[in-house]
């Protein structure tokens, strides 16, 4: 059984709160649908709430704290991405898209990706796909073709008479492992071994002439 990683991008501000709970959901579903295919799965998860300050001083600065460069190695490096928003103002919440903004516009490129967001009232349903997709088609992710939108009744229990939220869920998630499942895993080099920047097998020995005893 091969392994991947998610990485999951809560941006919700309260805690407890739906946009975490969307969150779970569907990396719950996401892993699932990977053991399906013989892939075995972990899940980091990112509250962006826990890095709010951090986010900003780095628009301030250019220079992430070590915190926020945990967080962002632990996206960029990821096999897919589950992102997930509340709406705020008929689009994504400014937390989130600040959080996108110190990404390396070309570090998500190519990665799998589903779009989360939930709101008060269905009515906000668009804003996955006039708001959220474009921008991670500017970034050149890979977004699957369903975005999975909660409002409050469908946490309710009545849910959408016509695709109830669990089978959004579903259906998105298993999108998501499919995209997953055609790409290989995505490989993660230290910056600091020497067989990253000098050649498998190679060291500084090699660099100065030769080790003694070789």
């Amino acid at each position: 059984m091969t392994m991947r990683r998610i990485a999951v991008v809560s941006a919700g501000l309260s805690n407890p709160s739906s946009t975490r709970m969307l969150a779970d959901r569907l990396a719950t579903e996401t892993v699932k649908a990977l053991a399906e295919q013989d892939i075995q799965a972990s899940v980091d998860v990112i509250e962006l709430r826990d890095y709010a300050h951090d986010i900003t001083n780095n628009m301030l600065t250019g220079f992430a704290p070590p915190a926020l460069e945990t967080a962002i190695n632990t996206v960029v490096s990821a096999d897919a991405l589950i992102a997930v928003t509340p709406i705020f103002s008929t689009s994504y919440s400014g937390l989130f898209k600040s959080f996108i903004d110190v990404l390396d516009p070309d570090s998500l490129r190519g990665k799998p990706v589903l779009i989360g967001a939930n709101a008060g009232t269905a009515r906000h349903s668009l804003a996955i796909d006039y708001a959220i997709r474009p921008l991670f088609a500017y970034l050149h992710a890979d977004a699957v073709s369903t975005g999975v939108f909660a409002a409050s009744s469908d946490w309710g229990g009545s849910g959408d008479d016509v695709a109830p939220l669990g089978k959004r869920v579903e259906r998105g998630a298993k999108e998501l492992a499919d995209a997953v499942a055609r790409r290989e895993a995505t490989t993660v080099e230290d910056p600091y071994d020497p067989a990253t920047y000098l050649g498998e097998g190679r060291s500084f020995g090699h660099m100065l002439g030769g080790l003694a005893g070789e």
